[in-house]
């Protein structure tokens, strides 16, 4: 706290604790609203898959291992063609 107001920024080690405590509450809020923001979301997905909108997992699952395959293959022609 001492080198914070040596650096002159702040006056006094109230003023420190104060812009501290600012920072603090600023840093709560944007917790809550992405928190917020995230419930939301989910609440909405949960909403979306109970009207039988979603993909069930192993599709999911499936299109990744698919993709994971195709981006290997890429990378392995890539790097044979470096040779």
């Amino acid at each position: 706290m001492r080198a914070t107001i040596n650096r002159g920024r702040y006056a006094s080690e109230e003023e420190v604790v104060a812009a501290a405590l600012q920072l603090l509450e600023a840093r709560e809020t944007l917790y809550r609203e992405k928190l917020a923001e995230l419930q939301e979301k989910i609440t909405a997905e949960i909403e979306s898959l109970d009207r039988g909108e979603g993909i069930d997992g192993e599709t999911v699952f499936a299109e990744l291992e698919a993709e994971s395959q195709r981006l290997e293959a890429q990378m392995t022609q890539a790097s044979e063609a470096v040779k």
